[in-house]
């Protein structure tokens, strides 16, 4: 037995019960041993016995059922961009005609029958034609979906008004209504719906392409003459040796050989400070030289090195499969049978036990008007629709409106750090200076680029003391240490306490009790020195977001652990989560790491992430439902299934609070609808009629049926109103 592991891109996909049925009916081939198709992602995963079974036989299949097969992912999303199109332009058409159709209701023209049977007829046939197509193939390979219900229900609605409007000598003239208002309202909204579900998806890989213009383009490889020439990234070896200026990106995964710099690896590690790097410390491709010039080893090739390594996370992760349960198609599968045997009982019952011809056809009809799944249809896409305009009142964009199903059921919520529960802006919080040599500080700091210096200048600043001239000799930038210059033929130091040390700077022992008071607690903090005295201690802090302690309360009142996961030290991870109230913490992770967690989290129950890095946009997109913020990065953002457009972190729980309240929506609506559907099939097969003289006509069948669907939409439109 030979085993193949086929991955196949599969387009042409309208919903998750899409890519159940073809699981389903892959699976029965001989020779299919596992599938695993993802309706987010558009993709398809198959180990096949090749003794058995061919991936050309298994292409053909899935061609069979109505799906395209592509070679690539570029085709691949331009045939997902083109459905998407003809589907929103489908929406509109179908939405225009009925509206139409209303018009001439309301107002009512000659030959006004005939004008709603030429209207009817374009969004029957054109606009619904995607629901009979669908449904054939459905039904061909034994799967009953709500194409089918679709299909079904408004058939028996437009046939049934065509044959009134063609032939009305057929009928009673107290029978000579009309339902095509009924069918094209139930294609218009189930077609809202399906243009909902593919606006979620639309970008669904956008996030890899932005993450992969992450990756440097150029490298500066020193040759053996010690010639510098510059190269594609890709074309770096291991071993090679380059050259990293300040304000370039760190060309590959490198160990440097010789000099220093400060590294920006936000982007990797969400750390909010750049890190001194020095001889013999490794430095991650992607990265910034913000201070320095260095030269590095190559460790690893462009494929192998860490936002490569995030590339391939982010595209495990957008292959998953979510567990959403999609109600209303399962049950369709036990109701569109039921109906249609309900249906052709009736008529049986009627035509040959009763023997009345016209109560048979009239009869049988009423039961598939009443049965169509207007109300179901419209449960579950006009509460969403709902839900989704209630949250943009708050600032909640719902990109993808399946996780509204999900976060009732989460049982964790992990929070990235910086720029998440942080402001991620450093600020000065406390110094120990007198307030005389703020103007002597200012000089030293506004030469300098440092996201320190900028926090300090913007600290005097707001300050507003008098500015004085200060002229500074010999300044110099000393990375990992700070700033030197002289003032008067005085030396005057901004810096850590390594570099008052290697200067021989005594340090008074309260001052430099403050400053190492100030580290323990997790904070930056820099000393200052003049004519070779300490002055004291600048403490700076990345602030705690207005809401952030109030949310993680409510948070732990429900019984939802919470969790800090970040890249930063342990000190800070400990100082922030103890104000926040977070027990658990996972500090000094890298994104892989964090991915990981997640992973291990999922076993036992749904996961929520909260993030805005780049480096969180794998636990993003792996988790259950992944939130970011607006402003996060744009990777981040297209990885997210919400966004939180006003940055107010407080909105995590507004979003919560909204599913619930979603849900309980979506729940009474299909109550209601299965209960109407459960009371009325039999009023409309005549059962009473014979006891109490209880029947409904075609007309009162379609009567309820608007009626069940009117109250469906004015329930779900409650949430519009909701408070969150």
């Amino acid at each position: 037995m030979s085993k193949e592991n086929i991955k196949l891109n599969i387009s042409g996909m309208t919903c998750v019960n899409c890519s159940n049925g073809i699981e389903k009916i892959s699976n029965k081939m001989k020779g299919l041993s596992f599938s695993k198709v993802s309706f987010t992602s558009n993709s398809g995963e198959f180990i096949i016995d090749t003794e058995h079974l061919s991936k050309h036989k298994l292409i053909n299949k899935i061609k069979a059922l109505g799906y395209e097969v592509v070679e690539d992912l570029e085709e691949l999303e331009k045939n997902k961009i083109k459905a998407y199109i003809k589907l929103k332009n489908t929406f509109f058409i179908s939405l225009g005609f009925t509206s139409l159709m209303f018009y001439f209701m309301f107002f009512p023209k000659e030959n006004n029958t005939y004008i709603l049977f030429f209207l009817a007829s374009i969004v029957q046939f054109y606009c619904g034609l995607r629901f009979y197509t669908l449904s054939y193939k459905a039904l061909s390979h034994n799967n009953y979906d709500m194409n089918v219900l679709v299909a079904l229900g408004t058939s028996a609605a437009y046939f049934y008004s065509a044959f009134v409007v063609i032939s009305p000598s057929l009928f009673p003239e107290n029978l000579r209504f009309v339902y095509f208002d009924g069918a094209a309202v139930i294609i218009t909204f189930i077609l809202l719906g399906r243009l909902l579900e593919e606006r979620s998806r639309a970008k669904a890989s956008d996030f890899l392409k932005s993450l992969m213009n992450l990756a440097p383009l150029k490298a500066n490889i020193i040759k053996d003459n010690d010639d510098i020439k510059q190269i594609l990234a890709k074309d770096l070896e291991i071993g090679d040796m380059v050259l990293i200026k300040q304000g370039e990106q760190v060309s590959a995964d490198c160990l440097i050989t010789n000099g220093y710099a400060d590294i920006n690896a936000s982007m990797i590690t969400g750390e909010s400070m750049p890190v001194y790097k020095t001889r013999g410390d490794e430095i991650i491709a992607g990265t910034i030289n913000t201070n320095g010039v260095i030269e590095a080893k190559v460790l690893k090739k462009s494929t192998d090195t860490k936002i490569s390594k995030i590339i391939d996370l982010l595209s495990l992760a957008q292959s998953k499969q979510m567990p959403i349960a999609r109600f209303a198609d399962k049950v369709a599968n036990i109701f569109v049978p039921l109906v249609i045997g309900i249906s052709i009982l009736t008529f049986l019952v009627w035509y040959f036990i009763v023997g009345n011809t016209l109560m048979a056809i009239l009869a049988s009809i009423s039961v598939l008007i009443i049965s169509c799944p207007c109300a179901l249809g419209l449960a579950t896409p006009i509460a969403i629709v709902s839900s989704v305009a209630a949250g943009a009142k708050e600032g909640i964009l719902i990109k993808n409106p399946e996780v509204l199903e999900i976060i009732k059921d989460i049982r964790y919520v992990v929070f990235d750090k910086t720029g998440t529960l942080t402001k991620g802006e450093i600020k000065v919080k406390d110094m120990d200076i007198d307030e005389k040599y703020l103007n002597l500080i200012y000089a030293l700091e506004k030469v300098n680029e440092h996201a320190i210096s900028k926090a300090i200048i913007n600290y005097i600043d707001d300050k507003n003391i008098k500015e004085e001239s200060i002229e500074l000799e010999e300044f110099k930038n000393i990375p990992g240490r700070g700033l030197f210059a002289k003032y008067n033929n005085e030396l005057v130091l901004v810096g850590n306490l390594a570099l008052l040390e290697e200067n021989n700077i005594s340090i008074d022992q309260m001052k430099k009790e403050f400053y190492l008071n100030t580290l323990k607690k997790g904070n930056v903090s820099v000393l200052v020195s003049y004519k070779n005295e300490c002055l004291g201690s600048i403490c700076l802090e990345d602030e705690i977001k207005e809401g952030a302690v109030e949310l993680i309360k409510a948070l732990n009142a429900k019984n939802i652990q919470t969790i800090l996961l970040t890249g930063d030290n342990k000190l800070t991870a400990k100082n922030i989560a103890n104000t926040l109230g977070i027990k658990t913490i996972y500090s000094e992770v890298l994104p892989n790491e964090k991915y990981d967690l997640i992973k291990s989290l999922q076993k036992n129950s749904k996961i929520m992430f909260v993030g805005d890095g780049v480096n969180d946009s794998p636990s993003i997109k792996q988790a259950d439902i992944g939130i970011t913020l607006n402003s996060g990065s744009d990777i981040t953002k297209d990885a997210g299934d919400i966004i939180l457009m006003n940055n107010d972190i407080s909105s995590v729980l507004k979003s919560i609070n909204l599913s619930f309240k979603t849900m309980k929506i979506i729940k009474q609506n299909l109550f209601w609808a299965f209960f109407y559907n459960a009371l009325g099939i039999p009023l409309a097969a005549g059962i009473f009629y014979s006891s109490f003289g209880i029947m409904l006509s075609p007309m009162y069948a379609g009567i309820a049926m608007s009626f069940s669907s009117v109250i469906v939409v004015l329930n779900s439109l409650r949430l519009k109103m909701y408070s969150l």
